[in-house]
């Protein structure tokens, strides 16, 4: 089929690819001219494994071409997938300013019936607004075209992104013609998905299913956190009871892990968006409420260990602190709402010296944290390590697993680490001699 996707950040570019790769001509759009520069020459500004050498491949067998016209790429396509960012506004509601530009600019470029798909993350009740505010634009314009919505929500994981929409578990769908639900399966069946894996039902529940699953996957996160400060006080240990209820089949181990709090492009603004959402229509929302409290808490609770740790040698003015990962979790580059830029904020506030280093995010974690003077950008782990009185690893990279820890604690001036996401064994962490602070977990003195 021929297919337009509109919006080329995560979402977009990976369903671009990925539609490409399994046969389909893909036009990828988007309204910056030097990003759109840089993909028609296989140039990917974002880290995500596998997106760049897909992008290459579909760009030499013609499957995947990039534009910033809107009217070129309408009249080749039949099908048009809207990818574009949903950011919250400062009441947490979901910001539709992107989307209502997009359909300006569509509508405007039409030459036929289309058939639109949304697969950004919106509010319950987009797709009628969808509907009434594309129809408005085309009765301005003296466009009598047709053209149906379909609510087709992404639930893409960043770091597996290509994994997950190649082998899509189920896909979600908000439709109720049976013509369109045909087009559906025709879209989606060179990846090898059942038909009863395609769930149909209605727009409203299609794009809550999106929020619904979010806001359960970030409860059980912020369950675990609240969880793991109880057995800091009782003494007992979260890594055995994570393991003991996740071998409940009821309940399964999937975010189970608990850390130093969540972030990302998702969760965090998925929850604000539901919550506002429900504060409009009058509905309270205590459990969302405390979701997002708890992780608030949480982001900040490597920094408190580590005022207390050094409250009586001084505080922690003038102490270098390495930072261990910026990425709001392993395989992205992506840093927004990451738990380490609240610490390294609450850090550099105290007067503490930082050094840090990420193996993907570097250059993000530069542009938003360059104007820092307490700050160093470092080559490595060993490189930050280098003069540390402590170490915190806030991102659990693979990469950091392996590391020396026996050169690391030789490059240190002092031995703390602390360890947001419960990398390391506590008592092998103690015997290579260092202060070891897990999260949910006793401490072991040396």
């Amino acid at each position: 089929m021929d297919i337009l996707v509109i919006g080329t950040g995560y979402v977009g570019l990976v369903t671009g690819v990925c539609f490409a790769e399994v046969g389909h001509n893909v036009v990828c759009l988007d309204i910056d001219e030097e990003k759109i520069e840089k993909l028609n020459q296989g140039i990917v500004s974002i880290y995500e494994p596998g997106l760049q050498k897909l992008t290459k491949k579909n760009l030499n067998s013609g499957n995947l071409t990039f534009t910033t016209d809107y009217k070129k790429a309408t009249e080749q396509t039949e099908v048009a997938f809207i990818c574009v960012p949903t950011p919250s506004q400062d009441d947490g509601s979901a910001n539709l300013e992107y989307l209502n530009k997009a359909l300006d600019s569509f509508a405007e470029a039409l030459d036929g019936y289309k058939l639109i798909i949304i697969k950004s993350t919106v509010p319950p009740g987009t797709s009628k607004h969808v509907e009434t505010h594309l129809q408005n634009k085309l009765n301005s314009i003296g466009k009598g075209y047709e053209f149906d919505v379909v609510s087709n929500p992404e639930f893409l994981r960043e770091g597996c992104a290509i994994h997950d929409c190649m082998n899509p578990d189920r896909i979600i769908v908000g439709c109720e013609k049976a013509s369109i639900k045909t087009v559906i399966h025709n879209l989606y069946r060179p990846f090898g998905i059942k038909d009863d894996n395609i769930l149909f039902m209605d727009h409203c529940s299609s794009e809550m299913t999106k929020y619904a699953a979010n806001a359960m996957l970030a409860t059980r996160i912020s369950f675990m956190n609240e969880l793991s400060g109880l057995c800091e006080k009782l003494g007992a240990n979260i890594e055995s009871i994570r393991k003991g209820i996740g071998s409940d089949s009821r309940i399964g181990s999937q975010f189970l892990y608990a850390g130093a709090g969540f972030g990302g492009s998702c969760f965090p603004k998925d929850i604000r968006a539901l919550r506002a959402k429900a504060k409009h229509s009058n509905y309270k929302t205590p459990m969302l409420d405390a979701v997002e409290a708890t992780n608030e808490n949480q982001k900040k609770l490597i920094a408190k260990k580590i005022h207390s740790y050094f409250e009586k040698n001084g505080g922690v003015k003038g102490k270098t602190i390495a930072v261990w990962g910026i990425s709001f979790k392993p395989n992205t580059d992506d840093i927004r709402e990451a738990p380490s830029l609240d610490l390294i904020h609450e850090l550099e506030a105290q007067g503490a010296v930082l050094r840090v280093y990420d193996p993907a995010a570097m250059d993000n974690a530069k542009s938003h944290l360059g104007s820092l003077r307490s700050i160093t950008f470092c080559q490595d782990e060993y490189h930050a390590a280098e003069g540390a009185d402590a170490i915190a690893l806030i991102t659990e990279w693979n990469h950091f697993k392996v590391t020396n820890l026996d050169e690391i604690l030789s490059k240190m001036k002092g031995n703390a680490l602390f360890d947001g996401r419960n990398q390391f064994c506590t008592n092998e962490m103690s015997k290579k001699g260092f202060n070891y602070f897990a999260i949910g977990i006793p401490k072991i003195t040396i």
